[in-house]
C-alpha cells in the first residue's frame, strides 16, 4: 500500500461522536437564542444526527446527556437511532443543574447529597447497560468559590470515594471518561481542575477509568499536545471533546480559534498510537448563533483536516532532523504537513466511500433544514434543562 492510499485508508476509518446537545437551543448565561426546527425530542436529535453522518461518512455515534436526553425506554431509543443509521455513544452524567448541587455534587459537604449524586450515576450505567454504550463521560462542577469555605483535602477523599463506587458497578466493556475543567463555575478550587488530578484519580481506579482532554478546558498558553503526548504515553487517554476557545471555555466550533493547535494535538495523537477506537474523539460545542446542523458538519470536516495534516507528517525525515538536532528542519517538515492543502485528497476520500466530496454543499441540497422548520412545530424545544 502507499503512504497515500495508507493516509486514505486511515481517514476512511476516523469517527467523530456528535453530542446531542449541540441539536439543540444553546446560548450564555445572558441569553439562549431560539432556532426554528430545533429538535424537541431525543429521537429529533437522532434524525438530525444522522443527517450529519449521512453527508460526513465519520459521524456515526452520538453521545446521550441525561437527565436532557431522558427517555422511558432506552432501548427503543437505540433501535431508533439504529434505523436511521447511527448508534448510542457515551453517555454523559449531569450534577450540576440541580438546587441540591449548589455547594458541590459528589464532593458535597453532606452525604445526602453525595449519595444523591452517587445514585444519579449509577442511573446512566443502567442506561449504558440498555443502550450498548461503553462509555460513561463524567463532569463536575465541583468546588468553592472562597477560601476555608471547604476542606480541600476532604473533598477529594469524597471524590475517590464516589468515583469508586461507581468504577465498581461498571461492566465487561465498558470505561470511565473523567473530565477536567480549570475553573468555572467555581473561582477559587475546582475539584477536577486538570489533567494531572484527573489522571492521580483514574490511576488509582484502574484500568476501565481513563482521562478526557476537552479543548476548551485550559488555561491560556497551555500546552495542550503535551498532555494529549504524555496520557497517550500512559495508556490513559481515553478521548477528546473537541472545541475551540478563545478566553474561557467557549465552546466554538473546533478549529475555528486555532486550526494550528488542533493539528498539533492531531500530530500527537498519530505519533502516539491514539487514532484508534481505545480514543475517542467526540464534538462537545454550543452553536448559539450559527445554524446547528451545518455547524456540526463543518467541524467534523476541521477534525479531518486537522487529522489528514497530521497523517502526512513525512515520520522518517522528522525524526531525521530530530535526532540530527537540526531546529529548523524538524519545524519545516512538521509546517509542510500543516500546509497542504488537504481538502482535494478528502474530495477524493468520499467520493471512494460512495458520498458527495461536498458535505455542506450536499446538505444544503438535501432540503433537511426547509423540512425540519415546516415539520417541527409546537412541542418544546430542547435546550439547556430540557
Amino acid at each position: 500500500m502507499t503512504e497515500l492510499a495508507a493516509v486514505k485508508a486511515a481517514l476512511k476509518t476516523q469517527a467523530v461522536e456528535t453530542p446531542s446537545w449541540a441539536y439543540g437551543n444553546s446560548g450564555t448565561r445572558f441569553k439562549v437564542f431560539a432556532q426554528h426546527g430545533v429538535p424537541r425530542t431525543p429521537q429529533e436529535k437522532l434524525d438530525d444526527a444522522a443527517k450529519v453522518h449521512e453527508f460526513t461518512g465519520v459521524a456515526p455515534t452520538v453521545a446521550l446527556h441525561i437527565p436532557w436526553d431522558k427517555v422511558d425506554d432506552y432501548a427503543a431509543l437505540a433501535k431508533h437511532a439504529e434505523d436511521r443509521g447511527v448508534k448510542l455513544g457515551a453517555i454523559n452524567s449531569n450534577t450540576f443543574q440541580d438546587d441540591d448541587y449548589k455547594l458541590g455534587s459528589i464532593c458535597h459537604p453532606d452525604a445526602a447529597v453525595r449519595r444523591k449524586a452517587v445514585d444519579h450515576l449509577l442511573e446512566c450505567v443502567g442506561i449504558m447497560d440498555a443502550t450498548g454504550s461503553t462509555d460513561l463521560k463524567l463532569w463536575f462542577a465541583d468546588g468553592t468559590n472562597y477560601p476555608g469555605q471547604d476542606d480541600i483535602r476532604g473533598r477529594q477523599d469524597r471524590l475517590a470515594e464516589g468515583l469508586a463506587e461507581v468504577y465498581e458497578r461498571l461492566g465487561d466493556g465498558q470505561r470511565m471518561l473523567l473530565e477536567y475543567k480549570f475553573f468555572e463555575p467555581a473561582f477559587y478550587t475546582t475539584d477536577v481542575p486538570d489533567w494531572g488530578t484527573a489522571y492521580a484519580h483514574c490511576l488509582k481506579l484502574g484500568p476501565k477509568a481513563q482521562v478526557v482532554v476537552d479543548t476548551g478546558h485550559h488555561a491560556p498558553g497551555t500546552n495542550i499536545e503535551f498532555i494529549v503526548a504524555t496520557l497517550l504515553r500512559e495508556g490513559k487517554l481515553g478521548g477528546f471533546d473537541f472545541n475551540s476557545r478563545f478566553y474561557a471555555d467557549d465552546d466554538l466550533m473546533v478549529g475555528a480559534a486555532d486550526p494550528f493547535q488542533l493539528f498539533r494535538i492531531m500530530y500527537e495523537v498519530v505519533r502516539g498510537g491514539g487514532f484508534s477506537p481505545e480514543v475517542a474523539f467526540m464534538l462537545d460545542q454550543c452553536h448559539n448563533i450559527e445554524a446547528k446542523i451545518p455547524a456540526i458538519i463543518r467541524s467534523v470536516m476541521n477534525v479531518q483536516e486537522a487529522t489528514a495534516k497530521a497523517l502526512l507528517v513525512d515520520g522518517d525525515a522528522l525524526g531525521a532532523a530530530q535526532r540530527a538536532g537540526d531546529v529548523l528542519e524538524a519545524n519545516a517538515v512538521l509546517m509542510d504537513a500543516y500546509n497542504t492543502d488537504v481538502r482535494p485528497l478528502l474530495r477524493e476520500v468520499r467520493e471512494e466511500m460512495g458520498l458527495d466530496p461536498e458535505p455542506m454543499a450536499a446538505y444544503r441540497r438535501s432540503g433537511w433544514a426547509e423540512r425540519i422548520v415546516a415539520e417541527r412545530v409546537g412541542g418544546q424545544q430542547a435546550g439547556w434543562g430540557a
